[in-house]
């Protein structure tokens, strides 16, 4: 971030109808009743099932220009998008999600990272789109490789920082409150990074024939992020607002903040962890722990409350996941078996169902396959289970948004069909 932001006259009357538009709709008593319909659900006392789209395809969704930019400043336009983004999703899908009642201004945190980077080759089918498919090129191929795994180096640039927050402040002045907002959630996935290194085949070979490598590697991998978290913690750059936890939908709680919290300093322990490995959807219940879980406890116990998982399909390894400090939420994908999950998960954590997206990416639309295949989860859910549905990954909708707009509106009247 620059140490001082100046933007353009036509910009700032750009902004500051969005940002009218926003605080508005934010003032609707929907928001609450939606803030506290999550706190339920993540308190294992829900009303009713609840609805999260994630990972639009925004390439796909600009229908009468209602997400074209008009701002020209490029801090302007990071702004303006994401006004617009929430107002669209608000218009036409609005599932479970709310708004806050204040506008975030995030710390200029900087990680140095890992040292290393994936060297992939791309395929592309789309050019206006970022899902794109990859080859990744293999750097660790011995043990003496791990060492190029670097242990990452955080810093705050406090005077960006106030640039932007003195700018957003002065932008939004009349409209909505400007909060500081530094990490209030991470994405910890060692096995999402070490398969752009090691490469996928390479690793799964080297589970059985070289163990000890691949544990090595693992552990290096851990020792960054915690070497990252006990910084962000260290220069107090962690927030206790709530967003999105995991690969599912927000966190609210009241089991969070932890007992004696500092609103001024927030700990791990008053947040959220999680943790997935993506990769492993072939791999044994035995090895899955081996491998990633056991890598991954050092991380979990830190957090206030877990969630667990991804992509990789979890039904049969439940029994592994409750060893998991304070785990809360387990992902159920596609591909995993529902009724298998079900029974093993009950009411003792929520279950975050994933619908398959491909639905959505078909030559034709079939909204009655839609609905057919939520309300199939849902009986099988029954008033046993604490449910989210949250549809991700979502490629592509054949550049015909309104797929997705009638997908939310079947999924509410799905998940209000299952109220307790």
């Amino acid at each position: 971030m620059p140490d001082e932001i100046i933007i353009p006259s036509k910009d700032r009357d750009v902004l500051r109808r969005l940002a009218e538009e926003t605080a508005e709709i934010a003032a609707l008593p929907a928001h609450k009743e939606k803030a506290g319909l999550w706190t339920r659900l993540n308190d294992l006392r829900s009303a009713r099932p609840m609805v999260l789209i994630s990972q639009v395809c925004w390439n796909e969704m600009n229908l009468d220009n209602e997400l074209t930019l008009q701002t020209s400043h490029p801090w302007a336009r990071g702004q303006e998008f994401g006004f617009r983004a929430s107002l669209y999703k608000w218009r036409h899908m609005p599932d479970d999600m709310f708004f806050g009642d204040s506008f975030w201004s995030p710390l200029a945190i900087r990680s140095t990272g890992f040292g290393i980077d994936e060297d992939v080759d791309i395929v592309k089918t789309d050019e206006t789109s970022d899902v794109v498919s990859r080859h990744f090129n293999v750097q660790i191929r011995n043990p003496e490789d791990i060492e190029k795994i670097l242990m990452p180096v955080v810093t705050h640039n406090e005077k960006a920082t106030e640039a932007e927050y003195q700018t957003m402040s002065e932008l939004y002045k009349g409209i909505m409150p400007v909060k500081k907002v530094g990490r209030t959630h991470i994405w910890f996935a060692p096995w999402d990074n070490l398969i752009r290194w090691y490469g996928i085949k390479e690793a799964m070979m080297d589970m059985i024939d070289r163990p000890e490598m691949v544990n090595s590697a693992v552990s290096r991998v851990v020792d960054g992020y915690m070497a990252e978290l006990d910084q962000l913690e260290k220069l107090n750059l962690l927030s206790l607002e709530t967003t999105g936890v995991g690969s599912g939908g927000y966190g609210n709680t009241s089991d969070l903040p932890g007992a004696g919290c500092d609103p001024g300093y927030a700990r791990p322990h008053d947040l959220w962890g999680c943790s997935n490995a993506q990769i492993f959807s072939e791999v044994s219940p035995d090895m899955h722990w081996e491998f990633a879980i056991r890598h991954d406890m050092r991380w979990l116990e830190r957090w206030g409350l877990n969630y667990y998982g991804c992509c990789e399909p979890l039904d049969r390894k439940i029994h592994i996941l409750r060893r998991i400090p304070n785990l809360r939420k387990i992902s159920i994908s596609p591909w995993a078996d529902i009724d298998r999950a079900v029974e093993n998960i009950g009411s003792d954590f929520v279950v975050s169902y994933k619908p398959n997206p491909a639905i959505l990416a078909e030559e034709s639309w079939h909204p009655e396959r839609a609905r057919a295949a939520l309300r199939k989860v849902l009986e099988r859910t029954g008033k046993k289970c604490h449910v989210e549905i949250i549809l991700k990954d979502i490629s592509t909708v054949r550049y015909k948004p309104q797929r997705l707009w009638e997908w939310s509106r079947i999924a509410m009247e799905t998940a209000e069909e299952f109220s307790r």
